[in-house]
């Protein structure tokens, strides 16, 4: 045994390790443990151990997430990802499910975990919610980085040129239980790149019970012409299906308004080669696209953008917009990060 440590760097079976950095955790070391994780990891690679390291990350992330150190949960889980990166580990239902990404993504906590603002009593001042509101949004953001680390991985080794769809829905319902600032923009072009667009219409539903008025038919509106700037005719139609029939159930119906009334035509316009009748469409109803704050980004009009995408992409119209470029950097600007690794 001790020949065999020499060999390999002198050191120890990883699980003991292990061991060792869970205990020291469960005694409150949390800056300590966090330092010896990472100086462990980077012994163990440069013993070309890396299988090893990768379970030191991994419960790393998982421990310290478990004891509400986001910060250095976060941090193990983003380093965890870039030695996937560095050892070209592909990406697939193994490394994806039960032995790598999964484990981690479920031991992130939630907001409830430390902020619930029903239970902040009438003696509790603004300091405590700011206070609050704060670590949530550190928390947010920490654990959004690991998943986004976790998508361009996928794209990079193996998986769809957008990333893997499971990990953007991940995100998108991570982003909408947790962050305590809420941007269904954000939301949206993570679920629109996932896989699950009756998981998206359940979330759009919860929505609209909460939301301002007018947000709700705006929200909608995003969402199905993000699937369809995809060219995904397929889950926009899928997602407006599973409204009507999930608001129906709730004896609720879609909101009423020129935006929906807009999206529905447009929907079945798509559906035929039809180009001057989705032009007059676009005319028609041009007041009701431009009516909306949230469509306008950066001083022009998001949802044009978006139809001159559609019009492109179903019947080969080439956009005369100088910014046609920054489609993608919208996408960006809208929380997707590099979407086009």
């Amino acid at each position: 045994m001790a020949r065999e440590r020499s060999k390999k760097g002198a050191l120890p079976p990883s699980q003991e390790t292990i061991d060792k950095l869970d205990k020291t955790v469960s005694d409150g070391n949390y800056y300590g443990a966090q330092q010896m994780y990472k100086t462990m990891t980077a012994r163990y690679v440069s013993a070309e151990r890396y299988a090893e390291a990768l379970d030191i990350l991994e419960s790393g992330a998982c421990v310290q997430l478990k004891h509400g150190q986001v910060t250095c949960g976060a941090e193990l889980a983003v380093l965890f990802v870039e030695n996937l990166v560095k050892r070209k580990v592909p990406y697939n239902e193994e490394t994806l499910g039960e032995i790598y990404i999964r484990p981690c993504q479920e031991n992130i906590p939630g907001i409830s975990s430390d902020f619930c603002a029903s239970s902040l009593g009438e003696e509790d001042d603004v300091q405590k919610l700011t206070e609050a509101l704060g670590a949530a949004k550190i928390r947010v953001d920490g654990c959004s980085s690991f998943l986004k680390a976790a998508i361009r991985w996928s794209a990079q080794f193996g998986g769809p040129k957008d990333g893997s769809p499971e990990l953007h829905t991940m995100l998108a319902e991570y982003i909408y239980s947790e962050s305590p600032e809420l941007d269904m923009a954000k939301v949206s072009v993570h679920f629109v790149r996932g896989n699950d667009p009756k998981k998206f219409a359940s979330t759009l539903v919860n929505f609209m019970g909460k939301c301002y008025p007018g947000e709700d038919d705006v929200a909608i509106a995003r969402a199905i012409l993000l699937y369809l700037s995809l060219m995904n005719l397929r889950d926009a139609n899928c997602l407006l299906d599973e409204l009507r029939k999930q608001v129906g159930s709730m004896q609720l119906e879609l909101p009423r308004s020129d935006l929906i009334q807009f999206v529905i035509y447009l929907l079945q316009t798509l559906e035929r080669d039809a180009l001057p009748l989705f032009r007059m469409l676009r005319q028609n109803y041009k007041s009701s696209i431009d009516r909306e704050p949230a469509f306008n980004e950066v001083s022009f009009t998001f949802s044009y953008l978006l139809l001159d995408e559609i019009s492109e992409k179903f019947y080969g119209v080439q956009r005369k917009n100088p910014l046609q470029g920054m489609f993608g950097d919208i996408f960006k600007m809208m929380g997707g990060g590099d979407l086009s690794v």
